[in-house]
């Protein structure tokens, strides 16, 4: 980062989204021409310091995601860069035919994240989990779907949306003091598949956003009862490093870890890729099965799911 210094730790006390919108947004607003707009999550979302330090660049639509897309995309028409956010449920499922027009089809360059991902609202129940927004977002053509292991990382995604002017979809699932991934500042690529753990190349798990590292976790298990495993990020879903994933087929088996419904998302992606091989090795897809989840707090959903280091790693194990 050329104008804001990379702190590992500092990114992690704010989670995904402060360090976006508390660190990155004011940081880098004169110099993309920033605009933010919130559906009623300005503090949830960090949002408040670009608020009063711009506060003719910032709107807040209410909850009314729709109208939050149509708004991004008139400012976007007259030159500015518009960050959108909103809880990742209503953000991609209420705002899908706004996104699919002005994002997909138009081709306006507005930057969404999604706040609260996954199983991430918990008590709040099934309305508010969202475990199908890779799905939606990565069949909008135009569309750039991103899926960051940590504050750190989602702050790089960030900036390179912003960058290529693209139309994006920033999916954060964590929130304050995430485990950290990336402890050191590096060059990110968007366009290519992180190795974060190697301990051997019988066994490729490819995880995505909170899965890098409880599944780091599990190949640190696995190694230790002589089971080899390497751990690749696949912090963005769409496009998808096809190369990266090709070049792992000489492993016994692979593993996609995702906190999204199977159908549809990294799994799926990945099975798409694998189909044009010949003598692909098989694809275990972990992640939640075609079925709503039982309400309770983060750690339960996880374990129902069987989506904790532990469970990972004793599916793995069943498989191999």
């Amino acid at each position: 980062m050329e104008d804001m210094k990379f702190n590992a730790r500092t990114f992690a006390r704010l989670g995904e989204a402060g360090s976006i919108f508390g660190l990155a947004a004011p940081a880098w607003h004169d110099k993309y021409n920033l605009v933010c707009l919130s559906a009623d999550m300005t503090t949830r979302a960090g949002l408040d310091r670009f608020r009063k330090a711009y506060p003719n660049d910032f709107y807040n639509a209410g909850i009314a995601e729709q109208n939050l897309l149509g708004m991004a995309a008139g400012l976007t028409s007259e030159g500015y860069k518009s960050v959108c956010t909103a809880q990742a449920c209503f953000l991609t499922m209420r705002s899908c035919e706004p996104m699919r027009q002005y994002m997909g089809y138009m081709g306006l360059p507005i930057v969404l994240v999604g706040l609260s991902a996954g199983l991430a609202l918990q008590f709040l129940g099934n309305t508010h989990y969202a475990i199908e927004d890779i799905a939606i977002t990565r069949s909008i053509p135009n569309m750039y779907v991103f899926s960051p292991a940590d504050a750190g990382m989602a702050v790089k995604i960030f900036e390179k949306a912003l960058e290529l002017n693209i139309p994006a979809y920033i999916r954060l699932t964590q929130g304050l003091m995430p485990p950290i991934v990336y402890k050191e500042d590096f060059l990110y690529n968007p366009f290519k598949i992180n190795e974060v753990f190697n301990g051997g190349n019988d066994v490729t798990i490819l995880a995505t956003g909170s899965m890098v590292y409880p599944s780091i976790q599990s190949a640190e298990l696995l190694k230790n009862e002589g089971i080899c495993c390497r751990v690749l990020d696949v912090h963005c879903i769409k496009p998808l490093d096809k190369e990266t994933i090709v070049n792992a087929l000489n492993s016994k088996l692979l593993v996609s870890v995702e906190e999204h419904t199977i159908v549809g998302g990294l799994g799926s992606a990945i099975a798409e890729v694998l189909s044009e091989n010949i003598n692909s090795p098989r694809l275990l897809r972990l992640g939640i099965n075609d079925c709503f989840s039982t309400v309770g707090d983060y750690q339960y959903l996880l374990q129902q799911h069987r989506l904790t280091p532990e469970l990972i790693a004793e599916d793995i194990r069943k498989n191999v």
